[in-house]
């Protein structure tokens, strides 16, 4: 019998989408609510059921290729640890990063993809582009990867195996950082491995990132505040123009990285961190729960939330015109 995630009856409603005044579904999951402390202060569902993270352990992979040796540092940092758009921009830094390990972007073994701009997609279809490996929005991760490789004359060709030295390093920062052993590995859609733990050990986690200081007398804590300090400071290259965590990051000043299959973190400036999984695997209520997670955390205004809403593609349409939204509707 296979491990699975949290059962629908271990989990409670966190969102709902109405229109035209009536709920026409319910989005449920499990999340938790770290203080400033560390202590939980709200638990929801059942967050200490383990998950894959998915790209939310993103910002530990980034710290362990800083911690291989690659001084990471700006945008960088950032689209080491990014779910990127596939921007022009976006790309001149994935291009620099492999330019940096002389490789080539064959090298990339993520799969072909579009980039998840649709104003950048659009444009490649008009070029009679195709799909290619640096298009895929964990391409960034990938570049940093192989040129940890290179800077310390490991293989290449198998990155990606789990009994990689840059796996294993991957593993270790996971485990320092959460404090916690490895509940189980499996293979990410982007071909890396992805490791399986608690919601509340993944806020952990996230947390002592997000409050990592750059004078720290621990390597890994400075390599944590760089890459924090970077994605706060372009919050462009994490995401893209106008999408969730970018928006987040860059109006709010809050450090956020969503995973795939409904799974969000967010730590705001004084710790408060949340981490969430909706049980169904969709994104599209992840990031306004986070948010009010925090807000009734005392964390952030709920009035810059409800002002930052209509940015966060929760409207409901009828004809092409909003006949209701999703939002938040956990239990008070």
């Amino acid at each position: 019998m296979s491990a699975a995630v949290f059962t629908g009856a271990e989990a409670v409603e966190l969102a709902v989408v109405e229109r035209s005044g009536f709920v026409e579904s319910r989005h449920v999951g499990s999340a938790v609510v770290l203080g400033p402390d560390g202590a939980i202060v709200r638990s929801l569902g059942a967050p200490g059921a383990p998950v894959f993270t998915r790209s939310s352990l993103k910002p530990f992979q980034a710290i362990a290729v800083m911690g291989a040796g690659v001084p990471l540092e700006g945008a960088a940092a950032v689209l080491a640890t990014a779910s990127h758009g596939g921007t022009p921009a976006h790309l001149s830094v994935v291009r620099g990063l492999l330019a940096q390990a002389q490789l080539p972007e064959s090298a990339l073994q993520c799969p072909n993809d579009w980039p998840l701009d649709a104003e950048a997609r659009d444009a490649l279809i008009r070029a009679g582009e195709r799909k290619q490996p640096i298009y895929m929005n964990c391409s960034g991760k990938h570049a940093a990867m192989l040129l940890a490789c290179v800077v310390n004359g490991w293989p290449t060709e198998s990155y990606l195996d789990v009994q990689h030295p840059m796996q294993q390093l991957v593993r270790d920062v996971v485990e320092r950082l959460t404090g916690e052993k490895v509940v189980a590995t499996g293979i990410d859609g982007c071909g890396a491995p992805v490791h399986a733990m608690a919601l509340s050990t993944l806020a952990r986690g996230i947390q002592r990132i997000a409050t990592a200081s750059d004078g720290s007398p621990f390597a890994l804590y400075r390599n944590a505040a760089i890459l924090k300090n970077a994605v706060l400071a372009n919050g462009w290259a994490i995401d893209g123009p106008g999408r969730s965590n970018t928006v987040v990051i860059d109006e709010l000043g809050i450090f956020a990285k969503l995973g795939a299959e409904g799974v969000m973190v967010m730590a705001a400036a004084d710790g408060t961190t949340v981490a969430l999984k909706i049980l169904d695997g969709s994104l599209r209520a992840a990031t306004i729960v986070a948010l009010s997670l925090l807000a009734d955390a005392g964390a952030v205004e709920h009035e810059a939330v409800d002002a930052l809403a209509p940015r966060l593609d929760l409207a409901v349409f009828g004809r092409g015109v909003p006949v209701g939204g999703i939002r938040a509707s956990y239990a008070a």
